[in-house]
């Protein structure tokens, strides 16, 4: 498909007018690429598609043996795409907005509980005592001081992904100024280039401050990023950061395939709304530019709203 005309101005109003990365871009490229090239075996072109083409391409996708959150994700795009020519005057209606999108169950987010995120950041902590303060037993086989650093950062890591709700890219691209903005809040660049002030919890403040001692006394002082590395992109990858929350979780003796970063920021919402945080407060500090998508973790409100219409409602007892 060439870049030009429609999907061209599509793409630079998503870019420019709605932040959207180069992965969500590319994302909308390839989807609509897909209906274009099914559209051409009808002798139609993109801008011109009517109900029925659009009928007819996710009934191929079903055919060709796509899930149904793909073809959802697919008329997603599609609709997107139709309602801005609908929106600039290119077209006089929306062919799309008479389609449902195939069923799906939204899966529910893994969740660590209480006790199993103490277990994890404890052992973060011991496991950096223990190459601080070594036995006499452990003496000669202590290890060297970069794995010391590896774990005072793993420490720094976990205590800021549970008391802040980062995303995983966003914690590895912090700068190293976003530590120093406010003692007791963050600045966070998240998606679609938005800053926010996450604020921090006093034992993630403690251990952000043992990791700058340690950069400073490492010679990482000068780097721009708060987590530093000698890789590509100058701080550690999300594929590090990880690796490393596994090998963490397998100390802690924890499933290691319940554990990633991402489960940590489900964690930190999840734990807020069962302890009683508001909805919206918890989307502000997630990031997330719709409340709807925050509503994935109210099921964890399930029973704690039913056991609020049962105390507190006047004729629960009628």
């Amino acid at each position: 498909m060439s870049e030009s005309g429609p999907l061209a101005l599509f793409l630079d109003m998503q870019a420019v007018e709605r932040g959207a990365s180069a992965n969500t871009l590319e994302a909308y490229r390839r989807d609509l690429t897909d209906f274009e090239t099914f559209l051409t075996g009808r002798k139609r072109k993109l801008a011109e598609a009517d109900t029925d083409s659009i009928r007819a391409y996710l009934a191929d996708l079903s055919v060709r043996g796509f899930k149904g959150a793909t073809v959802a994700r697919r008329l997603s795009a599609i609709r997107q795409f139709y309602r801005f020519l609908f929106s600039e005057g290119e077209r006089d209606d929306d062919p799309s907005a008479v389609l449902e999108g195939p069923k799906r169950g939204r899966p529910l987010p893994k969740v660590l509980s209480v006790a199993e995120v103490t277990r994890l950041i404890e052992t973060a902590h011991a496991r950096v005592l223990e190459l601080q303060n070594p036995s006499p037993e452990d003496e000669g086989a202590r290890v060297k001081g970069d794995e010391v650093l590896r774990r005072l950062r793993m420490a720094c890591m976990v205590e800021l992904l549970y008391a802040s709700g980062l995303r995983i890219s966003e914690l590895v691209a912090l700068p190293s100024s976003a530590a120093r903005t406010r003692g007791d809040a963050i600045m966070v660049m998240g998606k679609g280039s938005k800053e926010r002030l996450v604020p921090l919890s006093g034992p993630a403040r403690t251990a952000m401050g043992a990791w700058l001692e340690a950069r400073k006394v490492a010679g990482m002082e000068a780097s721009r990023w708060l987590f530093p590395s000698s890789g590509e992109s100058g701080h550690v990858t999300r594929q590090q950061a990880a690796r490393d929350l596994k090998d963490l979780a397998i100390a802690a003796n924890l499933d290691p395939a319940r554990l990633s970063p991402h489960v940590l920021r489900h964690a930190f919402a999840s734990h807020l709304l069962a302890h009683g945080a508001d909805l919206r407060v918890v989307q502000t500090l997630l990031g997330h530019a719709d409340v709807a998508t925050t509503q994935i973790y109210t099921h964890v409100l399930d029973e704690r709203l039913k056991s609020m219409v049962r105390d507190l409602h006047p004729l629960a007892d009628e």
